[in-house]
């Protein structure tokens, strides 16, 4: 590999690492970069496919090919100003101690063997292993190699993504007052010393009576916020007035509901954007397709969509919740009747979205916690003039193998949009599914 400054660093970088983002190889600054040749093969596996996970291996393969040239199998490619080499390593012979501790001929053992070579090759820098495999972080720990996940994408300050509502005391009985009869009040009236951020939902308490509001960072104001029914569903706590208050509001284009199973994100985020109805052109719900107990689509019976509506039925259960608080005769049900019929509620598996462009559409994202930052970014970035797009999702629930509440891509978009005046996160903590759910949830 080109001579290098000693204090930069060799990252061997794993499968998983670039089917989470094909762009990891510009995110280790000058370090340098070696891609195991075994890590193509595998990468070709995915190549194929309408999931996320395939895009991304379809992606990384044309970036590579952009930058092809025989410096990759000789010394290394420079990626760029300010960026490291990339190198393609082939196959390594096992060490005698990686064949005692590993027998089977598996891919990750192909690639602890080039870390290995790697880490000898060049014993004046450090060698590390860049995988989101726990398991093949500890091989290689074992082997006395150096390994860590992809942290270019995670989550600092995870607080934020659990906390509560907060309850400011001590307010005086004439500002609560005020925020009754006028609806709002500026930040300088208040004299309040605490700077709250964009869009964030809170209870003012005064010594006999409180109230429910949101900081609109724009005007600069503090404003009440109701109890409001949307389509039929209503509210049971504070966090759920607060969620259908940011989900109503034209002026917020982008909100993320988190909380465990049972609290109502979806249910909410889907009431909401029915009541809007009027001023969408479509209302669109769709959810990553994440199989359980390693059983993809090919392991169901039936066509494309029988395949797809098992993944889907939640969506298809809070639509008959909203459809059960009505009167099949009432205007309400055939409105939804009718929505359906033409097309303009639209319930599909998220990766049928991809290459759309959305344009004045209310577009609800469920289990996002199941998301890459990439894909959140990718999915984002579709969005047109007149969309308003909802994420919800559980972080203690996350079906992906190389996701956690630091990495995946809710947690991501939550802390990198915090503060935007078009954005909004609540946190739903009280469950209202029944008590048996919530009971579940909190001792299981």
């Amino acid at each position: 590999m080109a001579k290098k400054k000693k204090s930069t660093k060799i990252f061997i970088l794993d499968t998983n690492v670039i089917l989470h983002d094909h762009t990891c190889i510009y995110k280790f600054e000058d370090n340098d970069i070696v891609l195991p040749i075994v890590v193509l093969e595998e990468l070709d596996k995915f190549k194929r496919g309408n999931d996320l996970i395939n895009y991304q291996a379809r992606e990384f393969v044309r970036l590579l090919d952009e930058i092809v040239g025989d410096e990759l199998f000789n010394g290394g490619k420079l990626l760029g100003p300010n960026l490291g080499y990339l190198r393609i390593e082939t196959g390594k012979p096992f060490s005698e101690e990686l064949q005692r501790s590993f027998r089977e001929d598996i891919p990750d053992h192909h690639i602890l063997a080039i870390a290995e070579y790697t880490s000898k090759q060049h014993p004046d820098r450090k060698t590390i292993l860049v995988t989101k495999d726990i398991n093949l972080r500890m091989k290689a720990k074992s082997l006395g190699i150096q390994s860590e996940d992809y942290k270019t994408d995670q989550v600092h300050d995870i607080n934020i993504l659990d906390k509560a509502v907060d309850i400011y005391e001590n307010f005086s009985p004439e500002i609560i007052e005020r925020l009754y009869q006028q609806g709002s009040i500026s930040l300088l009236e208040m004299n309040w010393q605490h700077v709250p951020e964009a869009n964030e939902c809170f209870i003012l308490r005064g010594s006999t009576s409180s109230v429910l509001a949101r900081y609109n960072a724009t005007e600069k104001k503090i404003n009440r916020i109701e109890k409001h029914t949307a389509y039929g569903i209503k509210p049971r706590n504070a966090e759920q007035t607060f969620s259908l208050d940011v989900l109503a509001d034209p002026e917020i284009k982008l909100v993320a509901l988190t909380g465990k199973a049972g609290t109502g994100k979806t249910l909410l985020a889907l009431a909401a954007a029915l009541e809007q109805h009027k001023n969408f052109e479509q209302i669109l719900l769709a959810r990553p397709i994440v199989a359980l107990s390693n059983r993809d689509l090919g392991f169901l019976p039936g066509d494309a969509m029988e395949k797809i509506n098992p993944y889907m039925q939640p969506l298809y259960d809070n639509l008959g919740v909203i459809k059960h608080a009505f009167n099949p005769r009432s205007p309400e049900y055939q409105k939804l009747e009718e929505l359906q019929k033409e097309d303009r509620l639209v319930i599909t598996p998220l990766a049928y979205i991809r290459g759309r462009s959305l344009s004045n559409v209310y577009f609800i994202i469920d289990e996002a916690q199941n998301l890459t930052p990439h894909e959140i970014k990718t999915i984002i970035t579709r969005a047109g003039e007149g969309t308003k797009m909802v994420f919800t999702g559980d972080l203690q629930q996350i079906d992906s193998p190389y996701l956690d509440i630091r990495s995946n891509g809710l947690s991501y978009l939550t802390e990198k949009m915090r503060n935007q005046d078009i954005f909004a996160h609540i946190n739903l903590l009280k469950g209202e599914r029944s008590y048996l759910a919530e009971l579940a949830s909190n001792l299981l």
